[in-house]
């Protein structure tokens, strides 16, 4: 197996975000009076010696020395006050000692301050409010996964009873903070660690990039596969064919570094053509519109290799309507490449529908 391929057994999404805040800074922000659940502060212990493992550094912040002190769990960690005047350096002096620092507000109406101040005299990489009532939901239901900058503002205008703390992020946002996040504290792992989250992630743009995967994106883009296959979007494939995908595969970034999806035009010399295969999108990222965003690279990448057509095959009814809006219509199987049909299961096959765009 190449080493592309190496984590195919034991790469996580865990795995993939601990690499991500290696070596950096987060602020966790205890917003409530008492964790929602009486297992919480153990939830987030684990969470902290997680981060602690893997040298990362975290300030956990609120209004409440016993909670604060009951969170971080250790005699070691310090407790910073923020009215001192040599509170940064206070911190820092702390995570000499530990990773982990608390820094106490002055009182809950001073909790939005001195986390934005935080956030932005420590340059902290992300911070994340852990609310008992989670993230935002849909005035239809279901919750928001993703928020942009310009989003955020629209939410402040519109959602009267969490202004304050939306406006908060917003600011912080607006004074460089790169990310920040709602969840409820049972969620946090799962807002850190999962590529679908567990409650509202912020960002200050929504800028979407499309390019092929790097080295160090191979095994994030492999997860991916293996969560569409598993979900029964994805056709299995052998590795070698997956090797294929892997040589042929380029993703959407959320922020220049957040991978959103995946996809990988599989070319057919002989038939001048290209397949768009193991297309894969992440619904916390549905907003930003990111499996046309591949479509569109994959169809400009077709165009510049002089490929005939480009065609895609799914099982999946609403995948149809996706690819139809995309340019995509429906083709007799015959009008694809015949060698798509070696070795592809006979269930399968029977099920699927075929789209070809033609490019000539």
């Amino acid at each position: 197996m190449s080493q592309a391929l190496r984590a195919t057994a034991g790469f996580s999404e865990k795995e993939f975000y601990l690499a991500e805040f290696r070596g950096r800074s987060l602020g966790v922000v205890l917003a409530d009076a008492k964790p929602a659940q009486a297992g919480d502060a153990g939830v987030l212990r684990g969470v902290l010696d997680d981060l602690e493992g893997n040298a990362t550094s975290c300030v956990l912040i609120g209004a409440d020395r016993r909670r604060l002190a009951g969170v971080a769990g250790r005699g070691k960690v310090a407790v910073v006050d923020a009215r001192d005047p040599r509170w940064v350096g206070a911190v820092w002096r702390g995570m000499q000692r530990a990773r982990v620092v608390c820094l106490l507000a002055p009182g809950a109406a001073s909790l939005a301050a001195c986390v934005r101040r935080a956030a932005a005299r420590l340059r902290l990489a992300k911070v994340v409010w852990l609310d008992a009532e989670g993230g935002l939901e849909r005035p239809t239901g279901g919750r928001i996964s993703h928020v942009d900058q310009a989003e955020l503002a629209e939410l402040v205008a519109r959602d009267a009873r969490r202004a304050e703390r939306l406006g908060d992020i917003a600011a912080m946002l607006e004074d460089g903070l790169p990310s920040a996040a709602i969840c409820a504290p049972s969620g946090l792992a799962d807002e850190l660690f999962t590529f679908a989250g567990s409650g509202t992630f912020f960002t200050r743009e929504g800028y979407i990039e499309v390019r092929p995967l790097g080295l160090d994106e191979f095994d994030a883009g492999h997860d991916l596969i293996r969560r569409g296959v598993a979900e029964g979007y994805l056709v299995p494939r052998s590795e070698a064919a997956l090797e294929e995908v892997i040589t042929n595969a380029f993703g959407v970034f959320v922020e220049r570094r957040y991978l959103a999806g995946i996809g990988a035009l599989l070319p057919h010399a002989k038939e001048n053509a290209g397949e768009l295969g193991s297309l894969y999108t992440l619904t916390r990222f549905a907003g930003e519109g990111v499996g046309g965003h591949l479509v569109r690279y994959a169809l400009d990448a077709a165009r510049r290799e002089g490929f005939a057509y480009v065609y895609a095959c799914t099982t999946q009814p609403r995948v149809v309507g996706f690819f139809e809006t995309n340019g995509f219509a429906r083709v007799d199987p015959s009008r694809v490449p015949a060698e798509k049909w070696d070795g592809y299961p006979d269930e399968r096959r029977a099920q699927v529908t075929c789209l070809r765009c033609d490019l000539a």
